[in-house]
C-alpha cells in the first residue's frame, strides 16, 4: 500500500497580505503529478484544508477542483478536518463524495468508523480523526476537557474496531500537537493557531502505540516523531518563522510487516528570507543576492534609523514585506512626560528624535517641528 500524506493546505491564506492561491494551486498540480508518477494507492489530508470556517470563495473553487481530480485518479483519499476547518461546511455531501473514493471524515461521530482498503497483503484500515475540540467532544463522550483525554478516548474507540478485525493493518490520522517524552519536542510557528485548552495543548505519541502509521496534521513543519509517527508540515511557508522548513508530503509504503517513508519536497513558488543588519549592508552584500526575489522580512541595525528604508530596500528585494528595527538608543520610557523646568516644548520634541533615532533633527525637520510645536502649544517663558 502506497500513501501519500499530506495536511494544513490552509487554502486561501494570505501571506502578509500578499495572495496565495496561485501557489496553493501549483502545490495541487505537484500533489496529482505525484499521485500518478508514485502510483499513490491512497492520499491522506490530516486536516485544515481551508485557513478559516467560511473560506472565500476562490479557495472552495480551488478545494473543488482538487477533490474532484483526487477523484478521477488512481488514488483513494482519506481527509479530515483541523482546527481552522468547518467540520459541518467541510463534510457536506460526504456520503455522496464516498462514492466517488473521497472520503471525507469531519465529525466526532464517525470515530471508529473506519475507511477500508485492500492490497495484495490484505485489508488497511485507515481511521481518519477529525480536530477533536475538547470543549465540545468531552462533554458527548464523558472525558475531561483535554486534547490527551478526547484523543485517548478516540483511540480506545479505534483500537475497538480493530481488535475486531485481526491482521488487518492499522492507519490513524489525527489533528493535535503530539509530542515524545523526550526534551526535544516538535517546534510550532508564528502560523499554527494556539489550540490549548488551560494552557495544555501536548498529546504524548504513546495514545497511538500500536499503530502501523500515524499520520498528523497542525504543525506546520515536518516531524518525525517516531519511525510511524509523522507530521508532514504545510505545503507552503505560511510565516517567516518557517523560513527554514523543507516542505512537502510523505510518500509511505506499508507492507505486510514493514514500513518504509520517504519525503517529497513540494514547489517553492517564492522562497522566504529573514535578513539582519544595517540598511547598507542588506542593499550591497553579495550574500543576500539569492533572496532578491525572496519574500523578506529585514531587520536593520543602524544606529540611526534610515529615512525612506522600505522604499530603499524594495529596490533590491520588491518582495519585502516586514521591516523591524533594533535600536541601541534608550528606551522610550526616558522621555519627560512633560517640559521640566528650564526645558521648552521644543527641547522635548528635540530630545524624543534623539532617543528614538540616536540623531538630532535635520535642519529643514527641526525647522517643521518648531511650526508644529508652535501651532498647537503655549511656549513657556522660564
Amino acid at each position: 500500500m502506497r500513501l501519500l500524506h499530506t495536511s494544513d493546505w490552509h487554502l486561501g491564506r494570505s501571506f502578509h497580505r500578499e495572495g496565495m492561491l496561485e501557489h496553493q494551486a501549483a502545490f495541487v498540480d505537484h500533489l496529482l503529478e505525484v499521485v500518478e508518477h508514485e502510483r499513490v494507492d491512497a492520499v491522506l489530508v490530516a486536516g485544515d484544508v481551508y485557513d478559516r470556517a467560511l473560506p472565500p470563495v476562490d479557495a472552495v473553487r480551488l478545494a473543488d477542483e482538487t477533490l474532484a481530480r483526487l477523484a478521477a485518479s488512481r488514488a483513494r483519499v482519506v481527509l479530515t478536518s483541523g482546527n481552522h476547518d468547518s467540520a459541518h461546511r467541510l463534510g457536506f455531501g460526504s456520503r455522496l463524495a464516498d462514492m466517488a473514493g473521497v472520503h471525507l471524515r469531519t465529525q466526532p461521530g464517525t470515530v471508529g468508523a473506519p475507511v477500508l482498503l485492500a492490497d495484495d497483503h490484505g485489508e488497511v484500515a485507515v481511521h481518519g480523526l477529525p480536530y477533536l475540540d475538547p470543549q465540545t467532544v468531552a462533554p458527548l463522550w464523558g472525558t475531561t476537557a483535554s486534547h490527551a483525554a478526547v484523543l485517548g478516548e478516540a483511540m480506545c474507540r479505534v483500537r475497538r474496531d480493530l481488535a475486531a478485525r485481526p491482521g488487518v493493518r492499522s492507519i490513524v490520522m489525527a489533528h493535535a500537537f503530539v509530542g515524545g517524552a523526550g526534551p526535544v519536542q516538535p517546534q510550532e510557528s508564528d502560523s499554527e493557531r494556539d489550540i490549548s485548552v488551560g494552557g495544555v495543548s501536548l498529546v504524548p505519541t504513546g495514545v497511538f502505540d500500536g499503530i502501523d502509521y500515524t499520520a498528523l496534521g497542525h504543525l506546520h513543519g515536518r516531524h518525525v516523531l517516531g519511525d510511524r509517527v509523522r507530521y508532514s508540515g504545510s505545503p507552503l511557508a505560511y510565516s517567516f518563522s518557517e523560513a527554514a522548513h523543507r516542505k512537502g508530503s510523505w510518500l509511505v509504503d506499508l507492507d505486510a510487516d514493514a514500513l518504509h517513508a520517504e519525503f517529497v519536497d513540494a514547489p517553492v513558488p517564492r522562497r522566504v528570507a529573514r535578513l539582519r543588519g544595517t540598511l547598507e549592508e542588506l542593499l550591497t552584500d553579495q550574500r543576500h543576492a539569492a533572496h532578491e526575489q525572496s519574500w523578506v522580512q529585514a531587520t536593520l541595525t543602524d544606529d540611526v534609523r534610515p529615512t525612506q528604508a522600505m522604499e530603499r530596500l524594495r529596490r533590491r528585494f520588491p518582495h519585502a514585506l516586514v521591516l523591524a528595527f533594533e535600536s541601541t538608543a534608550p528606551s522610550l520610557g526616558g522621555v519627560p512626560a512633560r517640559p521640566s523646568q528650564g526645558r521648552t516644548d521644543h527641547d522635548v520634541v528635540t530630545e524624543f528624535f534623539w532617543t528614538v533615532r540616536g540623531a538630532g533633527p535635520t535642519a529643514d525637520e527641526a525647522a517643521l517641528l518648531r511650526e508644529a510645536v508652535d501651532s498647537c502649544c503655549e511656549e513657556s517663558s522660564v
